[in-house]
């Protein structure tokens, strides 16, 4: 435990300076030749429309399709609409190596690109891969490292989480998010590199620098132990290191944060059942698109990739496109001198298991200009600058949208703030929501990835 904290404040690194490593990412940039062709459908390369269920699916039955759905629930203002949704029951690996070097916990990173990155190369874990991908269905190269994840033994194993994606566009979808510790030397490949987790944390501060997958499995790592608040200046990221350790008080236990979401879990319902894309409500399948009628929320595209080094460098698929930017937002506030997180409940049609804790604003489906009625929206727009703390623009999952990117931004709360919150909010320390984590399907993945951007340096 004292080895993730030892490497979060660290961002001195004898092998690359965090400065070199954005000058690393240009370089890589250049060096790997990406080009990602919007196409027709009918252009697509092993993959097709199943005309009787209303599916676009991989003639090989791997990888994902894509559905339609219809949504019925008791939450909300809206009880019932249709959607497309990626269907992919696969649990993919979401892995990092770390070795310790010098006493200090370094990370390997990959520069890598998918083909819906907005800046094509992004920090990914060491191993990001689907099990169609590692079990090689593309007829390709397997992914380097796999080796390390598949014969890991226990004692090696840091961190092992099975966490959601984005649950407005997957379908109960989860990924075993890992992190390894080796003692042997490995062989490094061009694209990779040793980084501290300071290191990391602080290139998240910049837009689209470290992709979503990294973010997630970073945001497990709990900061319990030994407190080292007095190594840290700046009151803000002193505040957040104390509010990550288990021995403070916060506002509500452990067992009533429990009850308040089992009861939500129990007060609230959604039924889905498949619908053909074709007669999905709203929605019509044009040669190149799958889109809302209004042209809200999404659409499904085709594209043709190349990328030149991928274990397959050329293929085609198909990817989800969103219509706007969106927005994703923590408050914070100080209560009894520690910081707690305003998180909501929040259901979405994908969940795994209904409702998942989420970041205090979460419009990313729909445009938030029309949402003025949504709680705390209106105050993070309107958030004086002194007390925004974090804002930047983040990528969501490059494999499977298409140049999607939303305002990240956490904000910390003027005194006059009311802690009384409506019944689906609540307010959570730091230490909590890294015990959430800890089990399958409570935290988000919007919220796990501002919880990454925390900073301690």
């Amino acid at each position: 435990m004292i080895n993730f904290l030892k490497s979060a404040l660290t961002e001195v690194n004898p092998f690359i300076t965090t400065t070199n490593v954005m000058k690393w990412l240009k370089v890589r940039n250049e060096a790997i030749k990406v080009k990602v062709t919007k196409i027709p459908f009918s252009e697509l390369d092993a993959w097709s429309f199943d005309k009787e269920r209303g599916v676009l699916q991989h003639n090989s039955g791997k990888f994902f399709t894509i559905e339609g759905i219809n949504v019925k629930t008791n939450w909300g203002n809206i009880n019932e609409w249709e959607q497309p949704i990626i269907n992919q029951p696969e649990i993919g690996y979401l892995g990092i190596i770390t070795k310790e070097i010098n006493g200090v916990l370094y990370f390997l990173l990959q520069a890598k690109v998918e083909p819906g990155n907005v800046n094509n190369v992004q920090l990914s874990p060491t191993l990001q891969a689907t099990k169609s991908n590692y079990t090689q269905v593309h007829k390709g190269n397997k992914p380097r490292y796999l080796e390390y994840f598949v014969n890991a033994k226990s004692s090696q194993v840091l961190l092992d989480q099975l966490q959601s994606e984005q649950g407005g566009r997957f379908l109960r979808k989860r990924n075993r998010n890992i992190i390894i510790k080796v003692d042997e030397e490995i062989e490094e490949h061009e694209d990779f590199l040793w980084l501290t987790l300071g290191q990391i944390k602080t290139l998240i501060q910049y837009d689209n620098l470290v992709n979503m997958d990294t973010r997630t499995v970073i945001a497990g790592i709990p900061f319990d132990g030994t407190s080292k608040e007095n190594l840290i200046q700046d009151d803000y990221q002193k505040g957040m290191l104390l509010s990550a350790n288990k021995n403070v008080n916060s506002k509500y236990t452990f067992d009533e944060i429990i009850r308040w979401i089992t009861l939500l879990k129990c007060q609230f319902e959604i039924n889905l059942k498949p619908v053909s894309l074709f007669k999905t409500n709203n929605w019509e399948v044009t040669d190149t698109e799958i889109r809302n009628k209004n042209n809200k929320y999404f659409k499904v595209i085709a594209a043709k990739v190349e990328i030149s080094n991928r274990e397959v460098t050329t293929w085609s698929q198909p990817l989800v496109e969103p219509i706007t930017e969106g927005i994703i937002a923590f408050v914070v506030k100080k209560i009894n001198g520690i910081y707690h997180f305003l998180v909501q409940a929040k259901l979405e049609c994908g969940n795994f298991d209904i409702i998942e804790m989420a970041p205090t604003v979460q419009c990313i489906t729909d445009s938030y200009s029309d949402s003025s009625d949504l709680p705390f929206l209106n105050y993070v727009l309107n958030a004086k600058k002194e007390t925004i703390r974090f804002d930047t623009l983040q990528s969501e999952e490059g494999g499977r949208f298409y140049r999607e990117q939303n305002r990240s931004i956490i904000i910390e709360a003027e005194d006059d703030f009311s802690i009384d919150v409506p019944k689906n909010y609540t307010w959570i320390t730091l230490h909590q929501l890294n015990f959430f984590l800890k089990f399958n399907n409570y935290l988000n993945i919007q919220a796990r990835s501002l919880i990454s951007a925390i900073n301690f340096i």
